[in-house]
């Protein structure tokens, strides 16, 4: 009986391969953390599979040995190259369909179930870029057999896919204050664009009261409080680019100040609705773009005790929390002419609680009336209805004087004629 060497070297190099990874892992389960995780798995049943597919080889090829009297081994190469390829596409994707996101969303969207404290908002999850990658990739822990098998869910490292946010964010005051999940709920987590300038600040509430950030800017700051509202705080703590005007639908709380806005809800917006989408409350025609015209006429027909507000938001932000020196510059903000922040853009909630943006018509925000109310930018924003009244005060200011001027140098005789008659 003759056995083919090559064929006896490759099934001993993936035998002792298979093994040693396998025992690897099982000594050391950090291993199988991670995206490299993934890739152990995979390599794992890979050359379980070779290793399956040369036995079954091996067993073939002498059985037809066996039976053969005149020696002549008869090959069965292409029924081995047939059984490996359905054992990879079954081993790579078995894995797959057993830890697919719904999976875990059949418990966990139950806190009768799970627990409140376990139960993640499908709704909110399925518009973050963590649900692309789904559940398994930071709980690959997780089997079929979860939660019977006792086995604690395992957490991937945020820096294991962020490693440049993560290596920014060690050289920030912040570090060693908050861990990653202490601003960002990986369940909930989205992009600058797609969340409010007031939820931006409310993270930041968590840790520093408004009261004494408040004081800490009144002495180089001018209205401190009222910048504080109109800016989120990592427009000037973050080397943030790319800043633009945000107008929100917003309600007044009773009794409150400055600081007493918030944004409306959905439910509040979708009720002013009346069944149609919340965009057709400013945008009318449905264009997915918001004209000056449409704007005025949201603003003059202003419904219950809603209206707009305008932020001075980042496109983009940076986790080095550091207050760079522009930021202190009034014209860094203020500025006039072709410089003038000039775009803009309304921001309206979602049911999913994230946030939509549609474009405005440049021009918005120099119409402190009817444009962006609540939102004055001294040096940049211009009203025509001020800018006419401004110029008739002007104007009758000078008419007064140069008409009494003049009405007196018309009338000069007659006061010398009437003076002369009254000395006759």
């Amino acid at each position: 009986m003759k056995i083919d060497k090559k064929l006896l070297i490759l099934w001993i190099a993936s035998l002792t391969l298979f093994s040693g990874v396998g025992v690897s892992t099982l000594l050391l389960p950090d291993l199988l953390r991670g995206v490299h995780g993934l890739a152990i798995r995979f390599f794992l049943g890979y050359c379980g599979i070779i290793v399956v597919a040369q036995v079954c080889a091996f067993i073939k090829d002498n059985r037809h040995l066996w039976e053969d009297s005149s020696g002549e081994k008869k090959s069965s190469i292409t029924l081995s190259i047939l059984l490996v390829t359905l054992l990879i596409i079954f081993s790579s994707s078995a894995p797959v369909m057993a830890l697919e996101s719904g999976d875990c969303q059949g418990c966990h969207s139950d806190a009768a179930m799970v627990g409140a404290a376990f139960v993640v908002n499908q709704a909110a999850f399925d518009t973050t870029a963590h649900a692309e990658i789904g559940c398994p990739a930071c709980h690959e822990s997780v089997g079929p057999g979860h939660p019977d098998d006792g086995l604690a869910p395992s957490k991937v490292g945020c820096q294991d896919c962020h490693s440049d946010v993560s290596h920014e964010y060690a050289g920030s005051g912040h570090y060693g204050y908050a861990d990653c999940n202490d601003c960002h709920n990986p369940h909930q987590v989205r992009g600058a664009t797609a969340v409010s300038g007031h939820d931006m600040n409310q993270q930041c509430r968590l840790c520093h009261d408004s009261s004494k950030v408040v004081s800490g800017h009144t002495d180089w700051l001018p209205q401190a409080e009222l910048h504080l509202v109109k800016l989120p705080c990592v427009s000037c703590h973050t080397a943030a680019k790319d800043n633009v005007i945000t107008l929100y639908i917003v309600k007044r709380q009773s009794g409150a100040k400055i600081s007493g806005l918030e944004p409306a809800s959905y439910q509040e917006l979708q009720a002013l609705a009346k069944g149609k989408p919340i965009e057709t409350l400013i945008d009318g025609n449905e264009d997915n773009y918001i004209s000056l015209a449409e704007l005025r006429l949201f603003n003059l027909n202003r419904k219950s005790n809603l209206s707009l507000q305008g932020m001075m938001t980042p496109e983009t932000v940076t986790h080095d929390f550091s207050l760079l020196a522009n930021r202190r510059d009034c014209s860094f903000c203020h500025a006039s002419g072709p410089e003038a922040r000039q775009t803009s853009f309304i921001s309206l909630v979602q049911q999913d609680g994230s946030y939509r943006r549609i474009a405005v018509e440049k021009g918005a925000v120099l119409d402190a009336l009817y444009g962006t109310p609540d939102f004055y930018m001294v040096g940049s924003t211009r009203s025509k209805a001020l800018d006419y009244i401004g110029a008739m005060i002007i104007a009758g200011g000078l008419v007064v004087p140069i008409g009494h001027g003049t009405l007196r140098i018309l009338t000069r005789k007659n006061r010398k004629e009437d003076r002369r008659s009254d000395h006759e």
